[in-house]
């Protein structure tokens, strides 16, 4: 029988170290941009593996497949603007967190001209995401529109945590007894769950999933992820011309 020398032993775990490395490395810098959705739609592959879901290019979806603003969406700015930021997002998404003051500033910047519209999109790996995106829906329904960007607001300056979420209530000025009812109740569970299958459907493969219209020419551009500012202004640009 044949044996190994250490030496031979040493720069074997070597090899297989620097490819455990490499992998780590290439996985986390997918990441950098963006939360990516591992299945989205949860459903298996025919071995029972989750279906890889960070493509290499981003698929530009057709105006007519991202549902218009409806009565079930949150507005902030212009409801009536050319533009629309469709934000699909999760309140526990550290890459969410850091766009959302991008596109404060876009709102800022362009006016009248452009609209921002938040979806959900809570990841399953995220443990607060689901009962947060319930919680902005509860802050909207007792509190309004107003009350709904508030608490989103709050979330990403004082973190994803469903122990303080009653406390962000009440210090956004809602009854803090009602709002508990209302994210105990899970009633806005269905609400969140088909919001983020149409996001799916759409496209969106991981937070913060931004597609962006031009309702009156009715085209469309992806901007994935917690990209810069000017990436963003550089998209819109190209839909108004």
């Amino acid at each position: 029988m044949t044996t190994s020398t250490p030496q031979q032993e040493t720069k074997m775990w070597f090899g297989i170290s620097m490819v455990l490395v490499g992998a780590v490395i290439g996985f986390a810098g997918s990441k950098m941009a963006g939360t990516a959705a591992v299945n989205p739609t949860n459903v298996p592959t025919a071995q029972g593996q989750p279906t890889p879901s960070v493509p290499e290019e981003d698929p530009v979806p057709e105006y007519a497949s991202v549902k218009a603003i409806g009565k079930d969406d949150y507005v902030r700015g212009n409801p009536d603007a050319e533009i629309s930021i469709i934000e699909w997002s999760d309140t526990e998404c550290p890459f969410c967190a850091r766009v959302h003051p991008t596109m404060i500033q876009l709102l800022e910047d362009y006016g009248d001209t452009i609209n921002w519209v938040f979806r959900h999109y809570p990841l399953s790996f995220h443990a607060t995401a689901q009962k947060g995106a319930e919680a902005l829906e509860c802050a909207g329904e007792l509190g309004g529109n107003d009350k709904f960007w508030a608490m989103i607001d709050m979330i990403y300056e004082k973190g994803s945590d469903l122990t303080k979420f009653g406390e962000y209530a009440k210090e956004i000025g809602l009854n803090q007894t009602a709002f508990q009812t209302c994210l105990d109740s899970g009633k806005y569970a269905t609400k969140t769950a088909e919001m983020m299958q149409a996001g799916s459907q759409a496209g969106v493969q991981g937070t913060p999933g931004n597609i962006i219209l031009n309702h009156k020419t009715k085209k469309v551009a992806v901007v994935s992820g917690a990209q810069p500012l000017q990436n963003f202004k550089d998209a819109i640009d190209g839909l108004l011309k």
